[in-house]
């Protein structure tokens, strides 16, 4: 009986001791697990929300001519541009912003001492978007506006003063003209290289700083009518309210090749709505090294409110208006992404 109770007692004393042990390894595994989820956590990154790029370009074009017998000016064309996007993106939450600046001037020996502008712009564009039902979902409802203007004065019809000086006629400026749109309505963006902005509430604002062009631009008569110095008084701005659709899209064509086009379309519900004003850019550019890039652009305009003049600048009208630009740059790019 002695030895059944001693054996009973051995192996007690012997599960508790396991007991023990297991507890003791249970809880020390618990604790490394804890430990190594901690550090994990620590190490895990914050997710980035923007993502920032720019494009900067530098082109530089040069003609001499020496004894050339069938004629010609030497030239020397100077143009750079910078194309800024900063887009942040959370949840079904976006803000795409980009800034587009280019300016280039021409020097010719056919007009000594005059710098002449072959480019000059300042496009501004911003748009907040809050998806309809889910992160898949193509459709949002947007919020969008944009600016563009110029940033220096451009003449036309050059030509010597008495005292040698060369003038021409002005035909536009910073703020001459200007337009700002801010549209309500809604987005589709069914894949990654088209998106297409439908805004049926669209406040669209023409600013002309400069008196002598506001007649040209389509701004009205203001209420004092005619003023001393000026001739004819007009309104500084006019502002209209339509439907606005703006198309984006940006194809890789290959590796190197890429086109980029947007079509801005705007009908003005207050005056004249079947007369449409149009914006259609186009930027093609070919990658042929890191650093070297040919780009062609296009720019095509139709504005019923503007007149341009003819030929010999008797008759004013409605008119296309259409600019192309072909570059050989040196091209820097500083881009993040998430």
């Amino acid at each position: 009986m002695k030895k059944i109770l001693l054996s009973l007692a051995f192996a007690a004393a012997s599960f508790g001791s396991a007991m023990a042990q297991n507890a003791q390894d249970a809880a020390a595994a618990a604790a490394q697990a804890i430990s190594e989820a901690a550090q994990e956590a620590v190490n895990t990154p914050k997710p980035k929300y923007w993502t920032n790029s720019i494009v900067l370009d530098l082109g530089v074009n040069q003609t001499q001519l020496v004894n050339w017998a069938a004629g010609g000016y030497n030239t020397i064309t100077l143009n750079a541009g910078l194309d800024a996007k900063a887009n942040y993106v959370k949840q079904l939450a976006s803000w795409t912003n980009r800034l587009q600046m280019q300016y280039g001037f021409l020097y010719s020996d056919e007009k000594v001492g005059l710098l002449q502008k072959s480019t000059d712009r300042l496009y501004l564009e911003s748009k907040f978007a809050y998806r309809t039902n889910s992160s898949d979902s193509k459709w949002s409802y947007s919020a969008a506006y944009d600016f563009r203007t110029q940033f220096t004065d451009n003449f036309d019809s050059y030509k010597k003063d008495d005292e040698g000086n060369w003038t021409g006629t002005l035909k536009s400026g910073f703020l001459s003209p200007a337009y700002m749109n801010l549209g309500f309505g809604m987005d589709w963006v069914p894949n990654d290289w088209l998106n297409v902005n439908f805004a049926p509430i669209t406040g669209s604002l023409t600013m002309v700083r400069d008196t002598s062009l506001r007649k040209n631009y389509g701004l009205e008569l203001s209420e004092e009518g005619l003023d001393a110095n000026v001739g004819a008084n007009y309104n500084t701005t006019i502002f209209k309210l339509g439907a606005q659709i703006k198309a984006n899209l940006k194809i890789k064509i290959n590796d190197n090749l890429g086109l980029e086009t947007q079509l801005v379309l705007f009908s003005n519900y207050l005056k004249d709505p079947q007369n449409m004003r149009v914006n259609w850019d186009n930027k093609l550019s070919w990658q042929l090294t890191k650093f070297f890039k040919l780009g062609f652009n296009t720019w095509l305009i139709y504005d019923p409110d503007v007149l341009i003049a003819d030929k010999s600048g008797a008759n004013h009208t409605q008119r296309v208006q259409f600019k192309e630009f072909l570059t050989f740059n040196f091209t820097w790019t500083f881009a993040n992404g998430k």
